[in-house]
């Protein structure tokens, strides 16, 4: 069966352009995110009700709105061993210029 020299050179194309398509690379939308500072305003934090601690010594490490992909993402809060001498910092954003940089949540002396 012959095949017409168009199908070919067509098959032949799309299998080029597949390849060079596979290599791309995607670059975040800079309008919203660029060295470490994000552009939209984080939400207002969410009301978290945690209740009793499942042993004594738990502190509770409160929920926070992390960016992700292109937008906040809330990660909600959860219970951790304390750590005698120290207390928790909860994820703090601030404002750095026109836009937010977040704070991670950590332990500090004291």
């Amino acid at each position: 069966m012959n095949q017409p020299k168009w199908l070919s050179a067509s098959l032949a194309a799309g299998l080029v352009l597949s390849t060079a398509l596979a290599g791309c690379v995607v670059v975040p939308d800079q309008r919203h995110y660029a060295a470490g500072v994000v552009m939209v305003a984080p939400p207002e934090p969410r009301v978290e009700v945690y209740g009793v601690a499942p042993s004594p010594g738990y502190v509770w490490l409160g929920g926070y709105w992390n960016w992700v992909g292109g937008r906040h993402v809330w990660v909600p809060g959860r219970w951790a061993p304390g750590r005698h001498g120290y207390h928790w910092v909860d994820h703090a954003w601030v404002r750095a210029g026109d836009g937010w940089r977040m704070h991670p949540g950590h332990w500090e002396r004291g």
